[in-house]
């Protein structure tokens, strides 16, 4: 039994890695047989921030699907999921940076450019969490790790914002993943309050006996 559930075990792992590095690979794909359209550069810029905020949201709703659907066996894989978030903004933000090559133009933009200022801020917090995400560092930081990882609500509002203000006519993705994200907090929220509710009922009937 323990070794069946073992071998089930390694195929989820190795299923959830390659369907995280597919895009990456896809994007190999598509350079090698030149089908990045005109401009290259900002496709494949474009392409990684894309697949970083998809492959966010599907981190965020990790929680939701284990308590909705018991699909415990995801919620073993939510670091995975949020590196390959994390690498694909990193693919991002260094195809980005190729694009100028220029380190000043570069911080010039960040400061000028809201939608760069935002991105920035979501990458820097998405680092610190792909950081601090070995078990050795949880143990370390305790309760701080838990309040750190919080921010990951923060990171998805702030790259829907970014993807937003980045998108020049066609609004209908943002939308999308706009209305996702709200979906997603909005589930946290309601059991936030149902939490906070039921706590409160406890105390109260503990005060009334």
């Amino acid at each position: 039994m323990s070794s069946k559930k073992d071998v089930t075990k390694l195929v989820r792992w190795w299923a959830m890695f390659l369907m995280g590095l597919s895009p990456f690979l896809y994007l190999v794909f598509l350079i090698l047989t030149r089908g990045l359209g005109p401009d290259p550069g900002e496709a494949i810029t474009r392409f990684n921030g894309l697949w970083s905020l998809i492959i966010l949201l599907v981190c965020l709703s990790v929680t939701p699907l284990n308590r909705l659907l018991k699909w415990r066996w995801l919620a073993q894989h939510r670091r995975m999921i949020g590196l390959y978030a994390w690498f694909y903004a990193v693919l991002h933000v260094v195809s980005g940076f190729l694009l100028v090559l220029d380190v000043s133009f570069l911080l010039e933009e960040v400061v000028k450019r809201p939608y760069v200022t935002v991105g920035m801020v979501a990458f820097i917090l998405m680092t610190a969490l792909a950081v601090t995400s070995p078990k050795a560092m949880v143990r370390k930081l305790g309760k701080r790790w838990k309040s750190l990882h919080k921010s990951i609500y923060l990171i998805g509002v702030l790259a829907v914002i970014h993807y937003f203000w980045l998108t020049r006519a066609d609004y209908s993705e943002p939308v999308f993943y706009s209305a996702v994200l709200t979906l997603l907090l909005g589930i946290r929220l309601y059991w936030a309050r149902s939490k906070v509710k039921s706590a409160n009922s406890q105390t109260a009937s503990l005060r009334l006996s």
